[in-house]
């Protein structure tokens, strides 16, 4: 089991980051783009700095860092050492943190089009911030 954790954050980490902006005038885009085979690839425009994790259905957290850019974050994982079952990308910036479900199964990989869950933080109105998923 150790080396399994050590060989699916190895997988995440060869995944690379990059800066890129959305069209779109909300403070916080959050644009999910399903990727080509074992790839999940997310945008989020004009965010600079945001806390990324991937959580398993235990609520174990796999991988985790904080990426950051000057006009937004793009964001690939790899899959490709993950078994079968469900995991959870969890993105927090200082607004706010959405929650949405990877589903793995018979080499199918499914990332949920809509958050799962979306919570705001204290001070921050709803009416300020937007999620977009396609």
């Amino acid at each position: 089991m150790k080396n399994l954790k050590l060989s699916l954050v190895c997988a995440v980490l060869f995944a690379g980051t990059s800066t890129y902006a959305i069209d779109g005038n909300a403070d916080f885009n959050l644009h999910v783009l399903k990727g080509n085979g074992k790839l999940i690839t997310f945008a989020l425009n004009k965010v600079q700095k945001a806390n990324l994790a991937i959580y398993d259905t235990d609520g174990t957290l796999i991988y985790s860092e904080t990426a950051s850019g000057k006009d937004g974050i793009l964001r690939t994982f790899s899959l490709e050492e993950f078994p079968e079952g469900t995991y959870f990308l969890e993105i927090e910036d200082n607004v706010k943190k959405v929650r949405h479900e990877i589903t793995i199964n018979d080499g199918t990989y499914v990332l949920s089009s809509k958050a799962v869950s979306s919570v705001y933080k204290a001070g921050f109105s709803a009416k300020n911030t937007s999620v977009a998923t396609r």
